[in-house]
């Protein structure tokens, strides 16, 4: 097989951004949304567990229409159709209708995620698979935070309405820019089904990685924005915002690391993820801004390094069963979302961000220990 091109490097980093850019978007304005529509903290999380819901359960259903269409086409449908749901956020009139176009937009998502992890698996082998995932690793780093920080700058200047039609503008364009970018390929055939490698206990740890990996994200950078809008840090909206730019690291640290791992298992790749997100997530028990910003730099990291360890082991050890691995690992992947948004609420009241980050520690040691016994 040929080596990825630079076209194809730069579409599939943009396939990752295309897919964050709205995932996470509310979740440095929850507290402008909590008195927009006069609900509380616990409720207003539900405009990110219902995203992620809607991706765990529409994920393992999307796999074939990368077998019935060329895969860079369904890409390309998929982002363009996802434009519209985030437009028709900033015409919301009620929190319910917020959280159904926050839904329909977690019905699309999975399909530019799987389509473009399978479509890494079908084109590219062996130490090519981990790189090339690196950079769409990438991509969904940019995308993620871009979301972020757009959105909560916007709305401190202008309003978050505002801030979703201006994703919706990006999302549009980064559709367009995939189309002229990714190669077709040959037309799909729809091939009998092959026997192939059992979905065992290496695939499924793979998937219990993936929940405890987005539980540890989704719980950080959640409850770290309610921890320093309190005393006596009292950051602002714009300020929140900037926090998400500790995810550039990754960007930088992620496409490098996955060079250097293509001659190396990704169970190394993970051992080394686990260890920056708990070094990280310990500096954010430090009551210093500097201390904080610094562990969740270090420990968004090892998310991002875990998640590019896991794709590239999926799509090394799923056999001809890519799609369907694929599905169920985004299945426990953005579960584990769901319930990083709302678990730590439980232990928020009674014991603050000292109880968020003991959990998260607790589920960064348990990925640690399944990835390095489970992916042999």
């Amino acid at each position: 097989m040929q080596a990825p091109s630079l076209a194809a490097r730069a579409a599939l980093f943009l396939c990752g951004c295309a897919a964050f850019l709205p995932l996470y978007a509310t979740q440095g304005i929850l507290a402008e949304l909590a008195r927009q529509f006069a609900v509380d903290i616990r409720q207003v999380s539900w405009s990110l567990t219902i995203t992620t819901l809607a991706v765990a359960v529409t994920a393992p259903f999307v796999g074939w229409l990368g077998r019935r269409w060329r895969p860079p086409s369904v890409i390309v449908a998929a982002v363009l159709l996802l434009a519209t749901p985030v437009l028709l956020v900033a015409t919301v009139e009620n929190f319910s209708e917020l959280l159904f176009w926050r839904g329909v937009q977690g019905l699309l998502i999975p399909v530019i995620f799987a389509t473009s992890v399978g479509l890494i698996g079908e084109r590219w082998q062996g130490g090519s698979v981990t790189e090339v995932t690196s950079v769409y690793v990438a991509g969904t780093i940019l995308g993620g935070f871009a979301g972020r920080f757009v959105t909560a700058l916007i709305s401190d200047y202008w309003g978050w309405r505002e801030a979703f039609m201006v994703l919706a503008l990006l999302v549009l364009l980064i559709g367009v820019a995939i189309h002229l970018l990714l190669a077709p390929g040959p037309a799909p055939m729809m091939r009998r089904r092959v026997a192939g490698r059992r979905f065992g206990w290496p695939l499924w740890s793979a998937c219990a990685v993936g929940f405890c990996v987005l539980f540890s994200q989704v719980a950080s950078f959640t409850y770290v924005g309610l921890y320093l809008s309190q005393a006596p840090f009292l950051l602002g909206t714009a300020a929140l915002g900037s926090i998400y730019a500790v995810f550039l690291l990754a960007l930088v640290v992620t496409p490098i690391a996955g060079r250097l791992a293509r001659a190396r298992p990704p169970r190394h790749l993970l051992l080394l993820a686990a260890g920056l997100g708990l070094l990280g997530s310990g500096l954010t028990l430090l009551a210093q801004l500097w201390l904080i910003v610094l562990g969740l730099a270090l420990s968004s990291t090892g998310v991002f390094l875990a998640q590019a360890a896991a794709n590239a082991f999926i799509a090394r050890s799923a056999g001809e069963h890519k799609a369907g691995a694929i599905g169920r690992y985004l299945t426990c992947y953005y579960l584990g979302g769901s319930a990083g948004a709302l678990l730590p609420a439980l232990v928020w009241t009674p014991w603050g961000w000292l109880g968020c980050v003991l959990m998260i520690l607790g589920f960064q040691l348990a990925f640690m220990l399944i990835g390095w016994l489970g992916w042999r």
